[in-house]
């Protein structure tokens, strides 16, 4: 995988296609993934630097690019006609991008594991001691009820999380540790469509091993480098937790 393609990733400029390519190397290279998760750090430093900017009042030198031209319904006019036509281009790959956002899940959840399970300075974007504001900064963006099980009769303490972005929306990513430093992340992703609901699915990613199921819109993956009966006894309890 050349790094033009890792930075593409990194910035989200990749298709569907592009990204699951991108997504299996980096299950197999440990140090691709270390170097996009740095890119992704340094992109998220640059948007909370400059956002900021944003805000800032239009100079009067630019207002002026701003007003109204001759030639400006005829442009928007043609806008439409290109986006109906790459609407009608489009249509009936929306169907099947739909259905294999669900066997993707376990795939871009073990992806995730593998990105950010091994950052020491930044695992997570928000920290465990502020919970709260985490779940509930996390509901928000999601439009759901969001929920970090508790794990700690099982050994292990929540981490913190972040917002991830995913092939239908917003994605929620809590991390968890035990005393030796062994690591699960818990994926909750958005799901578009008719709600449905999945019974336990497991997949083996790389090294990554991927309990997950749906429910409802919303889709969940437990992923860790335990080996398929740990990680079951943990998925088991989150899944207990979530569908009292």
């Amino acid at each position: 995988m050349n790094e033009e393609q890792l930075h593409a990733y990194a910035d989200g400029q990749l298709s569907l296609e592009g990204q699951a390519r991108v997504e299996a190397a980096l299950l197999a290279s440990p140090a691709d993934a270390a170097r996009v998760r740095a890119w992704m750090r340094q992109n998220e430093l640059l948007r909370a630097h400059f956002a900021p900017v944003l805000n800032e009042p239009i100079p009067d030198r630019l207002r002026l690019l701003r007003a109204p031209r001759a030639w400006l319904p005829y442009a928007m006019a043609a806008a439409w006609v290109v986006l109906g036509v790459a609407i009608g281009a489009s249509a009936s790959g929306l169907l099947r991008d739909r259905a294999d956002a669900a066997a993707s899940l376990p795939r871009r959840a073990a992806v995730a594991h593998a990105v950010y399970s091994p950052e020491v300075r930044h695992p997570v974007e928000v920290g465990a001691a502020d919970q709260d504001h985490l779940v509930r900064w996390l509901s928000k963006r999601m439009g759901s009820d969001i929920k970090a099980p508790l794990l700690q009769p099982l050994g292990y303490e929540l981490v913190g999380g972040r917002l991830l972005p995913g092939e239908q929306g917003p994605v929620a990513h809590f991390m968890y540790q035990d005393a030796r430093g062994q690591r699960l992340t818990l994926y909750v992703s958005s799901r578009k469509g008719d709600p449905r609901d999945t019974a336990f699915r497991f997949s083996q990613e790389g090294r990554v091993a991927v309990f997950y199921w749906i429910d409802g819109s919303l889709g969940y993956a437990l992923s860790s480098e335990l080996d398929k009966a740990a990680l079951l006894k943990v998925a088991t309890s989150v899944y207990q937790q979530l569908n009292p």
